[in-house]
């Protein structure tokens, strides 16, 4: 099974390369989860569950059978949460996954069938429909669908939004030790670049600010952020790295002597505590989208994010701290 890495990661597609193939005929037959990401920058201003109750008709009117929104940015807060909800929809059946994203200009739908694994999605090559607003979005889907025969009944009036229920996240939050990992200078941390594997990541490219960016853009931030991490690292590990360009299995790291991972989760600081098995900050702290680096053993699928919680804004910062961090007995 291939590690999901979750850095941020991004691929080289084009908008227009989204909006390739037809809709998935299980759209028309089956149950399906929409997570939504929306830029706070938009206008006028709605909050991500304002925004799926204006998306909703349209996807009913389409012929779509929604069962549930969630927002991206919750589900991708890590590695372990994503498998988390990937296991929800598994136990609720569901068929396929729907994706909205609001930026400031417009507003893309895209839909493609549920993986049935921890990516949720099995490539970045979903169905889309774009539009200025959700209104225009929703009316070409619908344009899109008419003459299909749905056969989605009993379709919900309005949008509902379930929690992952503390049964099915509590096998991810035990996961987290608040600790270092031993024998780091024993075997190598693996470092995966963003941009680095088509293979993982896959929901982040969905999120409002990455989604659309260019090749070019996506290969000079990959070279930077090499150059970057590379002098914090060169300061303040004494151990051996190396840096991962492409999708592996576990045994293929473990066999190449890297047993550690080093992995990077971006979210709401409070959110990212909770889903951390932390007391989450309140207030101006808690709300901060912050970036926080943990390091994954692979031999017992362990994920260690140290004896301080050093989460920052800037992501060099973490970094630094992390790092340091590592230093302090276990």
């Amino acid at each position: 099974m291939k590690y999901i890495g979750s850095f941020l990661l991004f691929f080289t597609f084009s908008i227009a390369g989204f909006s390739q193939g037809a809709l998935p005929e299980s759209f028309f037959n089956g149950k399906s989860v929409v997570v939504v990401s929306t830029d706070p920058g938009s206008r006028p201003v709605l909050s991500w569950k304002e925004l799926a109750d204006s998306v909703h008709v349209h996807l009913v009117e389409a012929g779509g059978d929604p069962i549930a929104y969630f927002e991206l940015e919750q589900v991708v807060l890590s590695e372990a949460r994503q498998a988390d909800y990937a296991r929800a929809f598994q136990q609720r059946q569901v068929k396929n996954v729907i994706l909205v994203t609001r930026q400031k200009q417009m507003l893309s739908i895209h839909i493609g069938p549920f993986s049935g694994d921890g990516k949720i999605i099995p490539t970045t090559g979903l169905y889309g429909v774009s539009g200025k607003d959700w209104n225009e979005a929703g009316n070409q889907l619908a344009e899109v669908a008419k003459g299909t025969n749905s056969k989605n009944y009993l379709v919900l009036d309005v949008a509902e939004f379930p929690q992952i229920s503390t049964q099915e996240t509590a096998q991810s939050v035990q996961r987290f030790l608040p600790r270092n990992p031993l024998n780091l200078e024993v075997f190598k941390l693996g470092i995966p670049l963003e941009g680095s594997s088509a293979e993982t990541g896959l929901m982040s490219y969905f999120r409002y600010d990455l989604l659309g960016k260019s090749q070019e853009a996506i290969l000079a931030e990959q070279a930077a952020q090499k150059n970057q991490i590379q002098s914090i690292f060169e300061n303040l590990y004494p151990n051996q790295i190396e840096w991962l360009t492409e999708a592996k299995t576990n045994q293929e790291l473990i066999r190449d002597r890297v047993q550690f991972l080093l992995v990077r989760v971006e979210g709401r600081q409070a959110d990212l505590m909770e889903s951390m098995g932390l007391e989450p900050l309140g207030g101006e702290e808690g709300a901060k989208t912050v970036v926080k680096y943990y390091i994954k053993f692979l031999v017992r699928d362990e994920l260690y994010i140290g004896p301080e919680w050093d989460a920052d804004p800037d992501w060099k910062v973490a970094l630094t701290q992390f790092l340091r961090n590592l230093q302090k007995p276990a």
